[in-house]
Parts: C-alpha cells; sequence; structure tokens
C-alpha cells in the first residue's frame, strides 16, 4: 500500500517538473492594428484673452409711439417689413385734428379782412395828415384840428401794428393745428425693418405708448461690457475676434468703434460697441461673445478636428512610444483658428488620432494613414 502511495506522489511530481521545465513561453496576443491619420501636439505662442459677452444690436433702433391721444385707423406694416425713411407706417383717426385746421385757417382769413380794414383807416388817415401839414403851412387849420387829424393818424397806424401781431398769433395757431395733424401719421425716422408691431387699428393710441420698432437696415453692432481691469487693451479701430452662439464656425471679426468714456459705477464696467461685418447669419438680438487681446504665453495646442465629446468630457486618442492609442481626458482653453488650446492633458510634442469619428481605437496599434489614402 506505501508503495502505491509513492508512486503516485513520484508520477504527480514528475509531471509537474517536466511542465515546469517547458522551454516554450506562454505567448501574448498582439494588439489589433487599425489605420488612422496622425498629428502632434504643438507648442507655439499663443494670446491671452479675456471673454465678454454682449447683444448685437442695430446702429439705429427707434420705437415709434404716438405724440397725440387717437384712435389707431390702420397699420400699414407687419414685422419684417422693410422700410424707407419718411414712409408713413401707421395712420391715427385724425378728425379732430382737421377740424382744429379749418378753426384755425378761418381765424386767419378773419384776422386777414382786419388787416386790410385797418390798413385802410390808417392810409386815410395818414393822406389826411399830409393835406393838414399843407394847410398848416399856409396857416389854414387851428392848432386844435392838427392835433386831432394828427392823433388819428397814430391811432390808426398803431390799430395796423396790433391786428399784425393777431394776424401772427392766428398764423402760429394755424401752424400748430398742422403740425397736430401731422402727428396722425406715424412715419419711419430712418430706411430699415420693422422689428417689432405692438398696436393693430382700433387700439388707442396714447404719447409714450410703444407702437412700433424700427431697426437701421445694414451693418449690426455688438454692445458687450468690459470690466476696468480690461478696458486699457481696448482702443478705437482695433480688430478683435467675435463668436456668435447661433453662427457656428462663422469666423467673424469686430472692429472697436466706440467706448463709453464713463464706466457703470455699480458694475465698474464700460461700453464697448464694435461694428461687426454684413452677414446673412446674424440678426439683432443674437448672443455673442468678444475675445478681447490682453498679452500672450506658451501654450499647448493641437487641432480641433483630434477632440472628441464623450458625455460632457473632452478627450482625444494619444499614442503612446508603441503607437498603442489611449483615450485621455483632456481640458480645453480658447480656441486659435482650427486649433484648440489644450490647459491638461497632453504633453507638447505627442501623437494624436485626427479626426477618430466614432471609432472605439483604445488599446489598437495606429498606423500612420496617408493624406492621399484619407481623400
Amino acid at each position: 500500500m506505501k508503495l502505491l502511495v509513492s508512486s503516485c506522489l513520484l508520477a504527480a511530481t514528475s509531471a509537474l517538473l517536466a511542465g515546469c521545465d517547458s522551454s516554450q513561453p506562454a505567448s501574448k496576443a498582439a494588439p489589433e492594428t487599425a489605420q488612422a491619420r496622425v498629428v502632434q501636439s504643438q507648442q507655439q505662442l499663443a494670446p491671452v484673452n479675456v471673454r465678454t459677452t454682449g447683444t448685437i444690436h442695430a446702429h439705429e433702433s427707434a420705437v415709434l409711439s404716438a405724440q397725440v391721444m387717437s384712435r389707431v385707423q390702420q397699420v400699414l406694416v407687419h414685422e419684417g417689413d422693410s422700410v424707407k425713411a419718411g414712409q408713413t407706417l401707421a395712420i391715427l383717426d385724425d378728425a379732430s385734428m382737421r377740424a382744429s385746421v379749418d378753426q384755425a385757417q378761418a381765424a386767419v382769413k378773419a384776422v386777414q379782412g382786419q388787416q386790410a380794414a385797418a390798413q385802410t383807416q390808417a392810409d386815410l388817415a395818414q393822406s389826411t395828415l399830409a393835406r393838414y401839414q399843407q394847410l398848416q403851412a399856409q396857416k389854414s387849420v387851428s392848432p386844435q384840428e392838427m392835433d386831432e387829424v394828427s392823433r388819428r393818424a397814430q391811432a390808426a397806424a398803431a390799430q395796423v401794428e396790433a391786428i399784425h401781431a393777431q394776424s401772427q398769433a392766428a398764423q402760429a395757431q394755424e401752424a400748430s393745428a398742422r403740425t397736430m395733424l401731422g402727428y396722425t401719421r406715424i412715419r419711419a425716422p430712418f430706411s430699415g425693418v420693422i422689428t417689432a408691431r405692438m398696436v393693430d387699428p382700433g387700439a388707442l393710441a396714447s404719447p409714450g405708448v410703444p407702437l412700433l420698432q424700427v431697426d437701421s437696415a445694414g451693418a449690426l453692432e455688438l454692445q458687450t461690457t468690459v470690466d476696468e481691469s480690461v478696458i486699457t487693451h481696448v482702443r478705437k479701430g482695433m480688430s478683435i475676434p467675435i463668436t456668435v452662439d447661433a453662427a457656428p464656425g462663422t469666423a467673424i471679426s469686430g472692429t472697436v468703434t466706440d467706448i463709453v468714456p464713463a464706466a457703470d459705477p455699480s458694475s465698474h464696467s464700460f461700453l464697448v460697441k464694435l461694428t461687426l461685418p454684413r452677414s446673412a447669419q446674424l440678426r439683432a438680438g443674437m448672443y455673442a461673445t468678444a475675445a478681447i487681446p490682453t498679452g500672450s504665453h506658451q501654450a499647448i495646442l493641437v487641432p480641433r478636428s483630434a477632440v472628441l465629446l464623450r458625455g460632457s468630457l473632452n478627450c482625444a486618442y494619444v499614442l503612446d512610444a508603441n503607437s498603442i492609442a489611449q483615450l485621455r481626458y483632456i481640458t480645453l482653453g480658447s480656441t486659435q483658428g482650427d486649433m484648440v488650446e489644450v490647459l491638461s492633458g497632453i504633453s507638447a510634442g505627442e501623437k494624436l488620432v485626427d479626426d477618430p469619428n466614432d471609432r472605439d481605437l483604445a488599446g489598437k496599434h495606429i498606423t500612420a494613414e496617408s493624406s492621399e489614402a484619407r481623400q
């Protein structure tokens, strides 16, 4: 029995030693190979930008309201309509205004009649005075008669002056009535586009109540607030890169045209206006961001096409010394054309997979693909 057990142990030990003495090592599976275009991170001097936000406005914008209280008869325009300077946009009820004009015209005619009669009396009194003066030279009239004629001539002249003043007042009243009549026509102050219509026919228009809004046609401007610590870097005529959320991928540069000299005491910021180029993608009211350059620094840049978005995190496939792709999460900074600054996660000179799309390349051996093959 002991001999049988010893034989079994000897056989098991021999088999174990034979397995350990195997001269062929275990081999690892080779990584899968994939072709992709490879790019390299670069370290170069990049500008330091301070970003400020603002809203795009028209160069001129007017909210129109009535200057007299009256009922709205017609509204001749709608939102989006192009209008010319002086064009009638809305018509108010003008019955009372026309009555005032007619009344003022009648007053002017009445005064003009009185003025003509007074002038006739003054001319007669003046000619009578001239004849009495001749008779006085011949000592044919008494001093009392001469005084009476002279006083009548003076009174007639004074009456002409008084009625002339009344005539001027009547004419001014007529002009005022015509002006009030003109207020029943709401006209465009400049050429532009109707951006808001706040009234319909039948509504009662009152002074100060908005009826329509007109924005001038042509180039737009960005109005943004700049902190007092940055305002020294802004000057008139300088070009500043602009990004518009509603127009992604569109390169826009705004020109500083106006810097309000006084800061807002509550926010300690200055209002800066930048003229934007004409573009069919830009509309008044859009949200935009201006990147104000304040200096420069050494930055690591990679092509934007090499950056992926996984959920809400930015990442990239980085190649190690053996060209094995590793998915690495990175922190991005400002965009410089087709390049983007990497704040953390990538060092200068590292190789990355460009435009990986939705391919899963983690752990795969990457062989560089030529640009001709890519096309």
